[in-house]
């Protein structure tokens, strides 16, 4: 295929168009902060209610950003004014707290990975369909202007026959950090792993064959790993790292063309089409980290207001496929977590 004179345009929703979602929040955290902030900044939804495990914890985070603060997950699921609940709870608590809600007939945004294992990925989808509710991972990732444009050339084949994707995530956290707990699911492949594996069977699909060597952390979790995986007749050649920072870059290639991300590839910012002739043409975004959160609560409105109980950019059976991807992995490497299913 012929390089293109410019890229496309992203298909994107408008921030106040569509249905105004009166979101529930499960949990205080750090993402959840971002979530609440990200979303009252640019669109006209609502936080209603944040649930927490004490009323004082909810009280701090509803004095910040604003909703009803309630002491327990299952008062903010059965409040009558929420439509959606977005899981932001601990990693091993996903499964338990997303089936929570669909159980009380709200539809779920949760957290990636949306479990810490594919057994409970399966679990949330099944409900899920079962009740008639909408449900995706929060893989915010792929919701991102920049996502939507590199969406558009692979389905119009700019890049001809993949070959490969590169991807490394790396980010330097103390000892101390939950991302070190062994409880909370702890290690590099919840956090950050679930990006590069995203991205690898996203462009590429379920892997076939998997190589990967783990490097435990001070606590003795999976704090960095390094994963060969092959896809057919394509590979992925990607790492995560709980231990150092990384330069955060990624690449799709293929026979024709290949998009180079700048770092950190995950979050909001630009990228550039390279052509195997040596054409360039650059997508310029701002490069606004965790702010750009606001596009995936923007693609859970265009879904119900489309009556969708899944996205296209990231289906139930797509998150499942990462996660399968990720069992291999930390099968491979030992890597074997409290709390898996």
């Amino acid at each position: 295929m012929s390089f293109p004179h410019s890229l496309p345009e992203p298909r994107l929703p408008d921030p106040t168009g569509g249905p105004v979602l009166r979101w529930g929040v499960v949990g205080t955290g750090w993402i959840a902060e971002r979530f609440v902030a990200s979303v009252l900044r640019h669109t006209n939804h609502q936080v209603v209610a944040v649930g927490s495990r004490s009323e004082e914890g909810a009280r701090r985070f509803t004095g910040r950003l604003g909703g009803e603060p309630l002491g327990s997950y299952a008062e903010l699921v059965a409040h009558p004014r929420v439509d959606v609940v977005y899981v932001a709870s601990p990693h091993p608590q996903h499964v338990e707290h997303a089936l929570l809600a669909i159980a009380a007939g709200k539809h779920v945004l949760v957290e990636k990975p949306i479990a810490i294992d594919a057994a409970g990925a399966r679990r949330i989808a099944e409900a899920a369909r079962a009740a008639g509710v909408f449900a995706m991972e929060a893989m915010w990732s792929l919701c991102l202007p920049k996502f939507r444009v590199i969406n558009r050339l692979l389905d119009d084949g700019v890049l001809g026959d993949l070959t490969l994707v590169s991807a490394d995530i790396g980010e330097y956290f103390p000892d101390r950090h939950r991302i070190h707990d062994p409880a909370l699911a702890g290690g590099a492949m919840m956090d950050l792993g679930t990006y590069p594996l995203t991205l690898a069977t996203w462009v590429l699909g379920a892997p076939t064959e998997v190589a990967a060597q783990g490097v435990r952390g001070p606590t003795g979790t999976m704090a960095q790993t390094t994963m060969t995986l092959r896809h057919g007749e394509a590979q992925s050649a990607l790492h995560a790292s709980a231990l150092v920072e990384t330069p955060t870059v990624a690449a799709i290639s293929g026979s024709d063309s290949w998009v180079s991300l700048d770092g950190p590839w995950y979050q909001p910012g630009s990228f550039t089409l390279h052509g195997r002739g040596g054409g360039q043409l650059r997508h310029l975004e701002a490069a606004t980290a965790h702010d750009g959160l606001f596009w995936e609560a923007l693609e859970v409105a265009r879904c119900l207001g489309e009556g969708r109980t899944e996205s296209v950019i990231r289906p139930l059976d797509a998150t499942i496929a990462t996660l399968e991807a990720m069992d291999q992995v930390r099968a491979v490497t030992g890597d074997r977590l409290a709390g898996e299913s």
